[in-house]
């Protein structure tokens, strides 16, 4: 028997790439938050963990796996291809090449900062929902997804930022800077945290389905089980 994917997961899958991808370009331009400073990912990337949300408490974390390991793919390939043509010669009447791979290009060890944040938060923040789910019997979402949001934006903030900036900024400063980005983006689905509810609701009634993931595998390797 084939299995099968709905469209409204489909849709929510590409989505929560698609704000991958735009959380990586944008994060290139440091913006001014009041007294703060935050890349301008910040402005699309907490939608990914709200993403993570709706799919693990909707679909259940084996949905969720894949989608975290497809958006991680997703990533990867863009990152080669951004690569690739960043070294191809640029023809002779364009003059915007610096400004081209300074927009899109990476360097290793920002990239490896990056990919290591993303699988760990992401997976951190399914992990909790679904684990807390079971426990509470599906009830309190809203509680449920805020505290695996700050987990998962806590580990992703450190890891990245760590990885990133480690030898180059005083650990004050990186614990500054991973506990002002965790916080904004807890706040950021606080804010949005009534938009959520409703929206898992109304999937949940589309779907006809509320997933509790009882006796399944949390290893975020087993992705052929779906």
């Amino acid at each position: 028997m084939k299995k099968q994917v709905s469209l409204t997961f489909m849709l929510a899958g590409i989505l929560f790439t698609t704000c991958l991808l735009l959380a990586n370009i944008l994060a290139v331009k440091i913006i001014s938050i009041g007294p703060w400073a935050a890349p301008a990912g910040v402005l699309v990337f907490p939608i990914a963990y709200i993403l993570n949300d709706v799919i693990a408490e909707v679909w259940g974390y084996r949905k969720a796996r894949l989608i975290i390991w497809s958006g991680f793919a997703m990533n990867f390939l863009a990152v080669i291809l951004f690569g690739t043509a960043i070294a191809l010669p640029a023809a002779s009447f364009w003059s915007g090449q610096k400004a081209f791979a300074t927009i899109i290009g990476t360097t290793p060890r920002i990239l490896l900062a990056s990919l290591t944040a993303y699988l760990a938060g992401s997976f951190l923040n399914a992990y909790v929902l679904s684990r807390m789910k079971v426990r509470a019997g599906g009830r309190h979402f809203p509680v449920r997804a805020i505290v695996s949001t700050l987990f998962g934006e806590s580990a992703d903030s450190l890891l990245f930022i760590t990885i990133a900036f480690a030898g180059l900024f005083s650990v004050r400063n990186i614990l500054l800077m991973v506990i002002t980005q965790a916080l904004l983006k807890t706040v950021y689905e606080i804010i949005v945290l009534p938009l959520t509810t409703w929206v898992v609701k109304r999937i949940k009634q589309l779907e006809e389905t509320d997933v509790f993931d009882t006796g399944i595998s949390y290893s975020p390797f087993r992705i052929n089980e779906m």
